[in-house]
């Protein structure tokens, strides 16, 4: 079960002007084949379908804290797309004007057409993400080789698209997971060689390009969170430490394993869309939730 909080897991900047080909470039990072909505379901579905579990509990503890995370992650892409989105369209109630027109050449119109101007679970050309992108063989060898595999894909992705957008939503947002998605590398590189003899941490990072040459990825090493892996639980998944320790391949710092989750910050509010009916429901008169609210003893 995943116990949620109403927090982001990274602060974004808000952009000083919409970039709706950004939001739509950033899109891989959501729905691509290397995307999060793939790692999250990848993990979760090799979690929930582990065979042997009590005999081979490290593996599924470090399997289940990361599939934890990567809920996260999608949330934190979401939300930058959200707001790189922002200001692509003129607010208003009256359609004659087209208060859509700007977006017509928008390269991702899925993101007017389909949505309220907000994230979709597709890629960068809007191709729907698809269940076929999960793998899970239940060989563990198998299914911790082919995820290493996808997060140094994803690290690939991730630098690619930190160097096509500017805005400092998008390159936050990416450097973070940058950091984030490295600790998953080292993760399945250590369980691999614990699992094999193999020494696969010796290829880390791949791609070969570190961290540092990504100047917002500093403050987040500088926190260690490259070395702390977090088991989105205060009591369970305690054999994670098993997997989860030693020295990081690249700086050599002690790794660490966090019970629980990161504090996080407060999301942004999305303003409304009344151009795109979002969120529509114009009669909601707010004072009606105070008055009930008063009357139950919950503050808003």
């Amino acid at each position: 079960m995943i116990l949620k909080a109403d927090k982001i897991a990274v602060e974004l900047p808000i952009p000083n002007n919409p970039a709706p080909n950004d939001a739509a470039a950033i899109q891989e990072l959501l729905g691509g084949k290397f995307g999060e909505m793939s790692t999250l379901m990848n993990y979760t579905f090799q979690s929930f379908n582990f065979r042997g579990r009590k005999r081979l509990r490290p593996y599924y503890d470090v399997i289940a804290s990361i599939a934890g995370e990567e809920y996260s992650h999608i949330e934190a892409v979401s939300y930058a797309i959200n707001l790189l989105l922002t200001g692509s369209t003129t607010r208003g109630h009256d359609p004659k004007p087209g208060p859509l027109k700007e977006v017509v050449d928008a390269r991702n119109t899925y993101h007017f057409l389909s949505t309220a101007q907000t994230a979709t679970p597709t890629d960068s050309m809007g191709n729907f993400w698809t269940g076929q992108n999960v793998f899970n063989s239940g060989n563990l060898r198998l299914d911790l080789l082919h995820n290493f595999f996808l997060e140094c894909g994803a690290r690939a992705n991730k630098m690619k698209a930190y160097e096509m957008v500017t805005d400092p939503c998008a390159r936050e947002m990416i450097a973070y997971l940058l950091v984030r998605g490295g600790l998953h590398v080292v993760a399945y590189a250590r369980a691999l060689e614990h699992l094999t003899g193999v020494a696969v941490t010796k290829l880390v990072p791949t791609p070969e390009l570190s961290n540092k040459a990504f100047p917002e990825t500093h403050k987040w090493e500088s926190q260690d969170s490259h070395l702390k892996l977090y088991t989105y639980s205060e009591k369970d998944f305690q054999q994670a430490g098993l997997i989860w320790n030693g020295p990081h391949p690249e700086d050599g710092k002690p790794l660490e394993v966090v019970f629980g989750a990161p504090e996080g910050f407060t999301p942004p509010d999305l303003e409304e869309e009344p151009q795109l009916s979002a969120p529509g429901a114009e009669d909601i008169d707010p004072d009606m939730f105070k008055d009930i609210a008063k009357k139950m003893g919950i503050k808003i």
